[in-house]
């Protein structure tokens, strides 16, 4: 059996802070308490606050200057998409949007790939699809449903494609659990994506779009009524 990781109490208080930055207890913009009295009131020791500090800066939600403070940075205007799955994690609510770029992003390489795909690729997509007909479960079916996207986005051709894939997968897989609701009948979750991988074999780029947007949607609606938030 794997060891499950165990939390320090730089993780535990790294998470606190970032969740209290997400609520606005620590607003954008705001200078956070000087280091003494903010690790006097989350129970820690400077050192640890530091530490706690350093991966926030890094994440690109704090900012440090010497002699100045530390300020809660603007993420929302000035954050990466190496942000989401954090903030998926806080709200739900992040996924309606996530889900609105998969869905526009999904269908352009859908066609793109239709277009580019090299007939190696092609048999390789078709024997991905193949592995979530036979998957064990339907977090295995998952799993094998985003390998076929990241196969699609592959075989444009573009490897910006592969990074923006990659970037809504990191947001959302973390959370998968809840969202497995397309996958749990393996036999529907791949006829679900099957017209979609057919259009990109055989070259019908228009299709394939058609086939993309079609089976976004509903996979969207399905995942989001699974958590209780609207499509």
């Amino acid at each position: 059996m794997t060891t499950l990781p165990r939390e320090t109490i730089v993780d535990v208080l790294e998470n606190r802070l970032r969740e209290d930055i997400f609520s606005g207890r620590h607003p954008t913009g705001s200078y956070l308490p000087p280091e003494r009295q903010l690790a006097e009131g989350y129970g820690v020791t400077r050192t640890t606050l530091k530490h706690a500090f350093g991966r926030l800066v890094q994440a690109g939600l704090l900012e440090t200057r010497h002699g100045v403070g530390t300020r809660v940075r603007d993420f929302t205007r000035l954050g990466g998409a190496d942000l989401l799955p954090m903030l998926v994690r806080h709200s739900p609510d992040w996924l309606g949007e996530v889900f609105e770029v998969r869905r526009a992003v999904g269908a352009l390489i859908a066609e793109r790939a239709a277009r580019k795909a090299t007939p190696d690729q092609r048999v390789e997509l078709m024997g991905l699809l193949a592995e979530i007909a036979t998957a064990e479960d339907g977090d295995a079916a998952q799993l094998a449903d985003v390998e076929v996207h990241r196969a699609l986005a592959r075989a444009t051709g573009n490897r910006v494609y592969s990074l923006l894939s990659n970037t809504l997968f990191n947001a959302y897989l973390p959370v998968r659990t809840h969202l497995v609701g397309p996958f749990v009948d393996m036999a529907v979750a791949h006829a679900r994506l099957a017209p979609v991988v057919q259009a990109v074999v055989t070259g019908d780029a228009p299709g394939a779009r058609e086939a993309a947007e079609e089976y976004l949607g509903e996979t969207e609606r399905v995942m989001l009524e699974g958590l209780g938030v609207a499509a």
